[in-house]
């Protein structure tokens, strides 16, 4: 399968994505950014991945960037499309182009704490047990059907720094899981619950 990444930042979900994907019947071919002076961009390029950049400025509106996105990932094939630390939210348009297709990291165990400055938000809480989940995209604010999830207990940590960069080791174990599961087409909808997704490994 012929995936695409879009990026915002630094780039580590994509070389966990890199490395993780290697020898699975999964191809990178496409990473595109909001940011051209993303990180995230010069791992694609040591990789060989080609890379799109995609300035809001260029474009009269969002949903005209997000088309612009959208055509360049379909001139390279992409089947599926994983955001790993993209910040801008995808348009109606686009989504709807890539219906079932998107894949998103949530630093946070949805659906609590949706949204941006989400480990800020579960520290302010005071939650003990924090996590990351690996979701399908919709319209709405990480609203779209769980696909992984997994829990970690953290007693005693008010760093939102700190408990980040623990999250982050578990993203970069399950985005590569959840992309491989979309790619083997083992990820159904649930004809009782859209929201509920079935995997059959």
């Amino acid at each position: 399968m012929k995936i695409a990444v879009l990026v915002s930042g630094r780039g580590s979900n994509l070389q966990a994505l890199i490395k993780n994907l290697h020898g699975f019947d999964v191809e990178i071919v496409a990473v595109a950014s909001d940011n051209d002076d993303a990180p995230a961009l010069r791992h694609a390029r040591t990789a060989n991945i080609p890379t799109g950049t995609f300035i809001a400025e260029s474009f009269d509106d969002r949903t005209a960037r997000d088309l612009a996105i959208a055509d360049w990932l379909d001139e390279n094939g992409v089947e599926l499309v994983v955001l790993a630390g993209y910040m801008a939210l995808l348009s109606g348009p686009f989504i709807e182009r890539f219906r079932d297709r998107i894949v998103n990291v949530h630093p946070s165990l949805l659906p609590s704490f949706p949204g941006t400055r989400a480990v800020e938000q579960a520290v302010a809480a005071g939650v003990k047990v924090f996590g990351v989940t690996v979701h399908l995209v919709d319209e709405g604010i990480d609203s779209g059907p769980i696909l992984l999830q997994r829990a970690v207990q953290l007693d005693g940590y008010s760093d939102p720094t700190e408990v980040h960069q623990i999250l982050q080791t578990i993203e970069h174990e399950l985005l590569p899981e959840g992309v491989r599961l979309m790619a083997s087409g083992a990820v159904t909808r649930d004809p009782g619950n859209p929201q509920r997704l079935i995997i059959g490994r």
